[in-house]
């Protein structure tokens, strides 16, 4: 199996055989993924197997943000200017139903860690924010390394160094 991540292409990959067992999920890619990505809202990369490249093995919507200095822990508000701090934002991440527990989840976030960290060197960025679904999602964004702002135990961010 050769996995390699794309952009969402609505004409080739098959948006309506992707299942995560969340229907949020589910919808978003079947139904908003290809008009935030036309318009400039956000853009979604997918995971596929290189053997059967139009199957969705999992998602992740990225999106510029921002978010304001008091929202993160006191140091790392260190030598940041005294307002909002230039961010990417990570909208959703799902995997296929048929395809956790193998490690996609992972390699989804490590795809957006990379582009933040390709897109710093263009432009300022300085967090990758998550807004988690449940506390189970904000776990396995705490497990690599990510903190909750100050205001939503939920909504987390990973400094980018």
């Amino acid at each position: 199996m050769a996995l390699a991540f794309a952009l969402l292409d609505g004409r080739h990959h098959d948006r309506a055989g992707f299942s995560c067992g969340l229907a949020a999920l589910d919808d978003y890619l079947r139904r908003m993924a290809g008009q935030h990505q036309r318009d400039g809202i956000a853009s979604t990369h997918v995971l596929i197997d290189e053997a059967q490249p139009t199957r969705i093995l999992g998602y992740c919507a990225l999106s510029a943000a921002q978010l304001h200095l008091h929202e993160l822990n006191p140091d790392d508000r260190k030598r940041l200017p005294a307002y909002p701090v230039p961010a990417m934002r990570m909208g959703r991440l799902a995997v296929s139903v048929s395809e956790q527990g193998k490690g996609h989840g992972a390699l989804l976030l490590g795809h957006a860690v990379n582009l933040a960290l390709t897109v710093r060197q263009t432009m300022g960025v300085r967090v990758l924010v998550v807004d988690a679904k449940d506390d189970r999602a904000a776990a396995f964004y705490e497990s690599y390394g990510f903190r909750p702002t100050a205001s939503a135990t939920l909504s987390l961010y990973l400094p980018i160094p």
